[in-house]
């Protein structure tokens, strides 16, 4: 596939496992684009943006929010500089990290809260059947 080729729409989204509507949002909120295009054509995607599509869904993956994601992008900027987005990158990670860890504590704190209670009703019910 050469750098002009132009993947259409429908056949990325699903190679991808995505819709077009998916894709259509991620281009109206500005965290993907699409080769520019003549009036009433379909979006195209070079290898390039193909690339950048499969980014988007990776840091899908690790759960960052369309704003995190907008603020990468912003940061990668008009100059397509990865070593400008990477500082942020890391930093967002790092906060996710953060986050997650924050969130197993209290899922481990609700855990112990959940079986403590369970053997409060455990031992109730065992009770009344004496």
């Amino acid at each position: 596939m050469s750098e002009e080729t132009l993947t259409p729409i429908g056949e990325l989204a699903t190679s991808l496992g995505l819709t077009t509507r998916t894709l259509r949002y991620w281009e109206e909120v500005g965290i993907i684009e699409s080769a520019e295009r003549a009036d009433g054509a379909a979006r195209g995607y070079t290898p390039y943006f193909v690339r950048r599509i499969k980014f988007i869904m990776k840091l899908k993956h690790l759960g960052l929010t369309i704003r995190e994601m907008q603020a990468l992008y912003s940061a990668y900027g008009d100059a397509k500089q990865t070593d400008r987005m990477l500082p942020a990158l890391i930093a967002v990670l790092e906060d996710h990290v953060e986050k997650i860890d924050s969130r197993i504590q209290n899922l481990n704190a609700l855990r112990t809260e959940i079986d403590e209670y369970r053997q409060r009703m455990s031992d109730k019910l065992a009770n009344s059947l004496q």
